[in-house]
């Protein structure tokens, strides 16, 4: 038996975002290769970073909705649920 995730739905969504995101990580190896301007270089990362953080905003969103909500409604660890996902959400904000 599989486990169905939040974001199972929305899967190929987030597999085309993560390779828009790996595309922009080969390009910032690219641009140090070619000795690119520094700041357009940490403008890249700026945006691959911004990519990666929107993207674990909504995992999270669906985590919530899904798992969370699911796990309260059945009354199976609701609680642990959401410590859970508050320690993700704290890492998400350190980083």
């Amino acid at each position: 038996m599989s486990t169905q995730h939040g974001y199972s739905e929305d899967k190929s969504t987030y597999l085309t975002r993560l390779k828009r995101i790996e595309g922009q990580v080969r390009g910032l190896h690219r641009m140090i290769e070619e000795d690119t301007y520094c700041i357009d270089v940490v403008t890249q990362i700026s945006a691959a970073t911004a990519a990666l953080h929107n993207l674990s905003v909504a995992l999270m969103s669906d985590h919530l909705h899904h798992c969370v909500a699911s796990a309260i409604e059945e009354g199976q660890g609701g609680s642990e649920k959401i410590d859970e996902a508050m320690k993700a959400i704290q890492r998400m904000v350190k980083a």
